[in-house]
């Protein structure tokens, strides 16, 4: 007998915004896959200023988007979405997570998973006492914990803040939007990401000072929030903002792409970020900073180049034959559609609510 179509509700940051986030089009792209996989989704979004001046839409084609203003209102509206669906996922830097989270353990019928798209960023700050969306107390009470860090992480989640159930569950990427793209080339690289002052270094290392030494190339940066006082090259184009819409177009204008990965991310490993799978899904060819479980997602110096220093990147910029560029970009490509597509991180997920379910209708 087949499993039957899933009611998920998610509790999440932003759906409507990807300003300045990247929860937004991680939700986008797994809601996506669920819709087609056949299941119905609701996302339950809080009012905030930042993000409701920034939208990028109002509604969703694939889900019921419905804002709310306080705790109040969610209990008082939208309790139902709660109690009856077969999933409840509350994600990482919900606003009031901890209440919230407390509420949807204890009123959920269903399955309850906390979504945690900032794992290692969680677990410093549960550290630091920082229990800003959820704390140790809470994460027992959830049947499962959503990963985006795999690995070791996983094993700490269960032995050390008992979580009953750990499971990585990656980002993904809408390879109905992310594709490649046949156009000129803009320039020699790119980088896409918000400013935070970690990854700042590694920018200055892999491509400001590529961009001072290679003059007569081009290079670019999008994103938000970067200081004003960075001295961009002259060869540097700055965007401050780039909409998802507009990402395919960014990624595929440039002949190589690069991936700069937060502290956190490094010292935890197997950490993958949604701008490494929306660049491979487009064929562009992606130069990364190294940490431990890479090869796991990519396999190095066939579907990914891994720098390491300037010279490094330099190197690939200009020795890289066409054709093996072009060739890497293609293989990166195929492994995500085998393995990280919106598709198949949908999949995922209904796995493993079908298999938390069986464990709870054994008990």
């Amino acid at each position: 007998m087949p499993n039957k179509p899933l009611h998920i509700t998610i509790i999440g940051l932003s759906l409507s915004s990807s300003w300045g986030n990247g929860h937004a089009t991680t939700y986008r792209s797994l809601i996506k896959g669920l819709k087609e996989e056949g299941h119905q989704v609701t996302f339950l979004e809080r009012e905030k200023d930042w993000y409701s001046s920034h939208r990028d839409f109002d509604s969703s084609p694939d889900c019921r988007l419905v804002f709310y203003t306080s705790i109040q209102e969610l209990k008082e509206k939208y309790s139902n979405e709660i109690i009856q669906a077969d999933l409840v996922i509350v994600g990482s830097f919900t606003p009031d997570g901890v209440p919230i989270g407390e509420w949807v353990t204890k009123a959920a019928k269903g399955i309850t998973a906390f979504y945690d798209i900032d794992t290692p960023i969680t677990l410093s700050k549960l550290k630091e006492n920082d229990f800003e969306y959820i704390n140790p107390e809470l994460i027992p009470a959830y049947d499962i914990y959503l990963s985006f860090t795999g690995g070791p992480t996983l094993d700490v989640l269960e032995d050390e803040y008992q979580s009953p159930t750990a499971r990585a569950l990656y980002c993904s990427v809408d390879t109905d939007l992310y594709l490649p793209e046949s156009k000129p080339e803009k320039w020699q690289l790119g980088y896409l990401g918000t400013y935070s002052d970690d990854r700042q270094p590694s920018l200055q290392r892999f491509l400001i000072d590529v961009a001072n030494k290679l003059e007569e190339s081009t290079f670019v940066v999008a994103g938000p929030q970067y200081p004003e006082n960075i001295e961009w090259p002259e060869n540097v184009k700055r965007i401050d903002h780039l909409p998802p819409g507009e990402h395919c177009n960014f990624y595929t204008s440039q002949r190589f792409t690069l991936n700069i990965t937060r502290k956190a991310m490094i010292e935890a490993g197997f950490a993958p970020s949604v701008r490494l799978f929306e660049a491979a899904a487009c064929g562009v060819p992606i130069i990364s900073d190294y940490w431990e479980g890479l090869d796991t997602i990519f396999q190095p110096d066939e579907e990914i180049l891994i720098a390491r220093s300037t010279e490094d990147v330099i190197g690939y910029l200009q020795n890289i034959p066409e054709e093996s560029r072009i060739d890497m970009g293609e293989k990166a490509r195929q492994r995500i559609l085998k393995e990280h597509s919106h598709i198949q991180r949908a999949k995922q997920l209904a796995d493993y609510t079908y298999e938390m379910m069986k464990i709870e209708s054994a008990w």
